[in-house]
């Protein structure tokens, strides 16, 4: 699911430094981080919708039988939590307990697309078209994720 081509790594990274204020110093950073990160933005290209890992893997799995390839999704240091990449203004508009939306204002902390980095990763990279998940197809597949673990769960 990680997986991008050589020239697909290359247009997602553009695509990526694209919202960098200085996508050169963006490049040079993931060059020199030992982490493997830099910071961007969000609210520019995209918005992030963040869950907890509980509810955001169960949500991945149902999201990809729904479509294709959803937008990028990263997982954060420790697997706790899972970010979505969403249209931008979306997480101004969300209302949803446990979810946190990183958008206009905030910055998040990104891996290079295609290397392995020892804390936050590509569940799905970022396919350089600029492919986002639909906010509405998230949240229905959040829905079904959640409806999922309730009956695991016993229903209660």
């Amino acid at each position: 699911m990680t997986g991008t081509g050589a020239s697909g790594a290359k247009s997602a990274v553009e695509w990526l430094v694209s919202v960098a204020p200085d996508p050169d110093a963006c490049r040079w950073e993931w060059e020199r981080n030992p982490h493997g990160v830099a910071l961007l933005p969000a609210g520019r290209r995209w918005d992030v919708l963040i869950l907890p890992a509980e509810l955001g893997y169960p949500t991945l799995d149902v999201l990809t039988r729904l479509v294709d390839r959803p937008g990028p999704v990263l997982a954060d240091f420790g697997d706790a939590r899972m970010g979505f990449f969403v249209p931008p203004g979306t997480a101004t508009r969300w209302l949803g307990t446990g979810v946190r939306g990183a958008g206009a204002g905030t910055w998040i902390v990104v891996p290079y697309p295609g290397r392995v980095t020892g804390g936050v990763r590509w569940l799905v990279a970022p396919d350089g078209a600029g492919t986002l998940t639909d906010a509405s197809l998230l949240e229905l597949a959040m829905h079904e994720a959640a409806a999922q673990i309730g009956r695991a769960g016993g229903g209660s």
